[in-house]
């Protein structure tokens, strides 16, 4: 190497030019494929890119260890939209009740 090359390395990758699309960011959704119970386990496990049997274990391990997995769980089931949906449960009822 000589001190040309230390001194201006050339990055391997230029970024993006302005004609590639973005990626879309990940977004929590409940799991239609893979649900036991409502998605919210197999979703989580999608967005941290884990597998799905460790969250369903700490989801247990929580709700035999003073029950703090179960309102989790509910608050996931109505916080978190199903898959191919942009709204939670909790929007959906929400906004019914006002709009009528």
């Amino acid at each position: 190497m000589n001190a040309s090359t230390e001194s201006n390395p050339t990055p391997s990758d230029p970024g993006p030019t302005g004609s590639e699309p973005h990626p879309e960011p990940m977004r929590l959704h409940r799991l239609r494929s893979g649900r036991m119970l409502g998605g919210v386990a197999a979703g989580l496990a999608d967005y941290l890119d884990v597998d799905p049997t460790l969250v369903r274990i700490a989801f247990v391990v929580l709700a035999v260890m003073g029950g703090v997995a179960v309102p989790l769980y509910l608050a996931g089931w109505l916080l978190i939209p199903d898959e191919g949906s942009e709204e939670s449960m909790a929007e959906e009822m929400l906004g019914h009740q006002f709009s009528h």
